[in-house]
């Protein structure tokens, strides 16, 4: 069944003639000079960090990830591996195999469990490094993958080079707007969508703010099945008022990869994907978990998050927590 379902959304990518073409698409100069590895990023201060962390008002911590396990949802569909998760030591095998050559009385004593992992890096909640998606042969800032792409992955806007977050974060909550029985089927949001939601919610945005849309489709997290069907996404009318007019700093979902699919436009698989990273130097973060937030009514809040310093990496996973502030 999951060989099924993954075929059926490869064929979605790759199959379906979308409506928009995108022109003149081509890779973005840093403002922020030749060497910027991080883009919109930069937008960060020491004061615009501590103006928001000043303004925390509750001990309340929202927790905006999803569980690591085996079975997850992964976006496989092109041939990268799913999460796997194995035992390397366990309180009897050491008594057992004794390992560390101190004997069973001491192995009986102390009960030794030990694990590792192997991963995607786009799997569960994670950020985009600028490297994953460029255009034309070149990444954000025109660094090209023959000049900076080793053996041993990108020597330029790898993950290790993303900052730790600290920023005002807004909560659009398109999927209680709308409702998500009228979004579900692959629905495109658009700045339309994100204005009324906006302005139901009360709220304003800022230059400099993450930006978090809920679809509603992490309520299907723990079941692939469902999580990947017909999952709505942005589009690109949306992301650029977002960016354009809005001046956000950085983006999130909860769904599977910020866009839906199929792709809107006629020679761009995923167009949004590339307007952020290669174009505008905007990262984003996927499969969030919103749930909660939308459920406390929080949309405005300290946004805080790291992410893993993979070197060269285009991608880390990373856990954002959503502290509630004084509305302005």
């Amino acid at each position: 069944m999951k060989k099924i379902i993954l075929t059926k959304l490869t064929m979605l990518v790759l199959l379906v003639s979308p409506s928009i073409a995108q022109q003149k698409e081509s890779v973005g100069k840093s403002p922020w000079g030749p060497d910027d590895e991080i883009g919109t990023l930069n937008m960060m201060s020491d004061a615009s960090k501590l103006s928001v962390l000043s303004q925390i008002v509750s001990g309340e911590v929202f927790d905006l990830s999803v569980d690591y396990f085996v079975g997850m949802p992964s976006f496989s569909a092109l041939g990268d591996p799913g999460y796997q998760y194995w035992l390397t030591h366990t309180p009897h095998g050491t008594v057992v195999d004794n390992p560390n050559g101190l004997g069973k009385a001491m192995n009986e004593k102390v009960s030794y469990t030990g694990d590792a992992i192997s991963m995607y890096t786009h799997m569960g909640t994670h950020i985009d490094a600028l490297n994953h998606f460029g255009l034309n042969g070149k990444i954000w800032n025109g660094f090209t993958p023959d000049q900076y792409l080793g053996d041993k992955g990108w020597q330029k806007t790898g993950a290790e080079t993303i900052p730790p977050i600290i920023a005002r974060g807004v909560l659009i909550d398109i999927a209680s707007y709308k409702g998500y029985e009228n979004i579900k089927d692959n629905y495109r949001i658009n700045s339309d969508d994100l204005k009324g939601a906006i302005k139901q919610q009360g709220i304003e945005l800022k230059n400099g703010d993450v930006v978090l849309i809920r679809t509603g489709q992490a309520q299907f997290y723990e079941d692939a099945t469902t999580y990947f069907h017909h999952f709505p996404g942005i589009n690109m009318d949306a992301v650029k008022w977002l960016i354009e007019e809005q001046g956000v700093m950085l983006l999130g979902a909860d769904n599977l990869s910020f866009e839906t699919f199929p792709p809107e436009s006629e020679d761009n698989w995923v167009p949004v994907h590339t307007y952020l990273l290669a174009e505008k130097g905007v990262m984003f973060i996927e499969q969030m978990n919103l749930e909660e937030l939308s459920k406390a009514e929080i949309y405005e809040f300290a946004f805080i998050a790291a992410s893993l310093k993979l070197k060269g990496a285009s991608g880390s996973p990373m856990r954002p927590l959503a502290i509630p502030i004084n509305s302005n």
